[in-house]
C-alpha cells in the first residue's frame, strides 16, 4: 500500500462500542447529535448498514456524512445526484480519447504498447487488441467507484438520492447489498474496505421500498429551540446567549411561515456570525432588516417575511420578551 494510502488507513478510528462513544464523537467534530442520530450513526459501523436520512432543507443531513468522515478519520466520498444522473457520472466510464490515442499509436509504431493487461497484433500488422485498452489504466472512476475502490475506509455521501429517478436506484441495488461492482470488461470489483454509506433525501418523492429494506432509517427534524442556541454557540461562540436565544426566536418565526425555502441551521449560524460583525445586541427593525438576506434567499420571501415578522419584532420588544423558548418537535439536526 503507498504511504498516504497507509496514513489515511493508520487514521481510521476503531468501530466504537456504544451509541454515546459516537455522540461524543460527533460532539468533537462539531456536530451536536441527539440520541436517535447517535445510535443509527453507531449502527451503521457496527452493523455496516447504510443509512438513508430524509428530512426538509437544512436540517444537518449532509453535515452528519462530514461530521462522521471528521469523527472516524475517514476520506468523505460524495456523489451529487441529480435528475438524469446515470452509471457514467455515478460508476465509471471508459476513456475513450486515451483509447482512441493508444489504438492509433500502436497502429502507427507497429510496437507493443507500455502496460497493456492483454497481447497486441504482431509488429506492424495494425490495432492493439481490445481487451488491451479496457483495463484500469483506462477507466475513469467516479465516485461510487472510487468509495468500493479505495484501499483505505470511507464514508460514501449518497447525496439527494430523490432527484434521481427509480431506475438508478436499481443500480445501487448491488452495491448496497455486497458493495461490489460488476464491470462487463473486467470483472467483478469488490470492497477493499466497508464504507460507512449514507443516502440523504429532502423527501421530494416516494423512495422504492427495494432500496429502503437495504438501509437503516433516520429523520431528521429542525432542532428544539434550546439544540439550536446551543449548535449556534458551538459555530459561533462570540454571540452572548441572549441574543443567540433571540436569534433562534426570529427564526422560528421565520419558518412558521410559508416560504419557498425556510432557512437552513447552517443560515441560522451564517446570522449569528454576521450580528456579531455588526457589533449588534439585539434584533430590532434596523438590525433584521440589514441582515434579512442572510437567512431568506428568495425575492417573494423577502418581502413577506418583512410584511409578517417585522411588525413581531415591534411587539414583542415592546413587550419585553427578549428570549427565544419555544418547543419544537424533532431535537435533530445540525
Amino acid at each position: 500500500m503507498p504511504p498516504i494510502l497507509q496514513e489515511m488507513a493508520d487514521s481510521v478510528t476503531a468501530p466504537p462500542s456504544a451509541p454515546s462513544e459516537v455522540e461524543d464523537a460527533l460532539r468533537e467534530a462539531a456536530y451536536l447529535a441527539d440520541e436517535s442520530t447517535a445510535l443509527i450513526a453507531f449502527l451503521a459501523q457496527r452493523l455496516g448498514k447504510p443509512v438513508l436520512v430524509e428530512g426538509p432543507a437544512g436540517v444537518g443531513k449532509t453535515e452528519l456524512a462530514k461530521a462522521l468522515s471528521r469523527a472516524t478519520g475517514r476520506e468523505l466520498v460524495r456523489l451529487q445526484c441529480y435528475e438524469g444522473l446515470d452509471e457514467a457520472k455515478a460508476l465509471y466510464e471508459w476513456n475513450y480519447r486515451k483509447q482512441l490515442l493508444q489504438i492509433q499509436a500502436t497502429a502507427s509504431t507497429g510496437g507493443e504498447p507500455e502496460d497493456l493487461a492483454a497481447p497486441v497484433a504482431d509488429a506492424g500488422s495494425g490495432p492493439v487488441s481490445l481487451g488491451g485498452i479496457f483495463t484500469e489504466e483506462f477507466l475513469l472512476e467516479r465516485p461510487l467507484m472510487r468509495a468500493i475502490a479505495n484501499p483505505a475506509p470511507v464514508v460514501l455521501l449518497i447525496d439527494e438520492i430523490d432527484k434521481t429517478d427509480q431506475e438508478f436506484e436499481a443500480m445501487l441495488l448491488e452495491l448496497l447489498s455486497d458493495f461490489q461492482i460488476t464491470i462487463p470488461e473486467m470483472g467483478r470489483i469488490e470492497a477493499k474496505t466497508h464504507p460507512i454509506v449514507l443516502l440523504t433525501s429532502n423527501n421530494s418523492r416516494e423512495l422504492t421500498e427495494a432500496l429502503k429494506r437495504r438501509c437503516l432509517y433516520l429523520w431528521l427534524d429542525y432542532p428544539t429551540a434550546e439544540r439550536e442556541i446551543e449548535i449556534v454557540r458551538l459555530h459561533a461562540p462570540e454571540i452572548d446567549e441572549a441574543l443567540a436565544g433571540r436569534l433562534v426566536e426570529v427564526i422560528d418565526m421565520v419558518r412558521e411561515l410559508d416560504l419557498k425555502k425556510a432557512p437552513s441551521i447552517a443560515e441560522s449560524i451564517d446570522w449569528a456570525r454576521t450580528l456579531v460583525l455588526m457589533g449588534a445586541d439585539d434584533i430590532d427593525e434596523k438590525v433584521f432588516r440589514e441582515s434579512l438576506s442572510i437567512i431568506v434567499k428568495h425575492r417573494t420571501d423577502l418581502d413577506l417575511v418583512a410584511e409578517k415578522i417585522i411588525p413581531q419584532l415591534g411587539r414583542r420588544r415592546a413587550g419585553g420578551n427578549g428570549g427565544g423558548n419555544g418547543a419544537r418537535p424533532s431535537a435533530n439536526g445540525n
